[in-house]
């Protein structure tokens, strides 16, 4: 996978090239995420490292970020997408997105899942729809207490 900057807007830029990630500003925010409280810095870093990671930049401090699990051949699933709060607003999540659904490496793959509690919006504007609940051909295995119990 190549590193590429995938998008330019004045002084933001959205980046896939891992060299320019901050572990401590990712770290920080998934560890009082709702999803993610408590997850260990190992573990994120072990993510970062077998995932697509796009980082959102205010010249070189990072404000956003997402990660993508995928085999890039017929399945995505985008995890921990985030924008720092005081860069909210500014459509940062929505040229995160269009970043990610135009790579390159993620065109032509039968399905994309993802989950969130509180974006449907941003995500229906890519085609993003509620799975029908329940779903008969989904199956899960959820396990939102394994950080604070190891």
């Amino acid at each position: 996978m190549t590193a590429m900057v995938v998008m330019e807007m004045g002084r933001f830029l959205i980046s896939t090239d891992r060299s320019k990630l901050d572990i401590d500003v990712i770290h920080r925010f998934l560890a009082r995420s709702s999803w993610a409280a408590g997850i260990p810095r190992a573990t994120v870093v072990r993510s970062i490292e077998n995932s697509l990671c796009f980082g959102v930049y205010d010249v070189a401090e990072q404000v956003g970020f997402a990660r993508i699990i995928s085999d890039f051949a017929t399945f995505a699933y985008i995890a921990d997408v985030f924008i720092l709060e005081p860069y909210r607003e500014r459509g940062l999540g929505k040229e995160l997105m269009a970043s990610i659904m135009a790579h390159p490496d993620l065109q032509g793959l039968r399905r994309w899942s993802l989950g969130t509690r509180d974006a449907h919006g941003l995500y229906a504007q890519f085609g993003f729809k509620p799975v029908d609940n329940p779903s008969p051909i989904m199956m899960e295995i959820v396990n939102p207490d394994v950080y604070s119990r190891s």
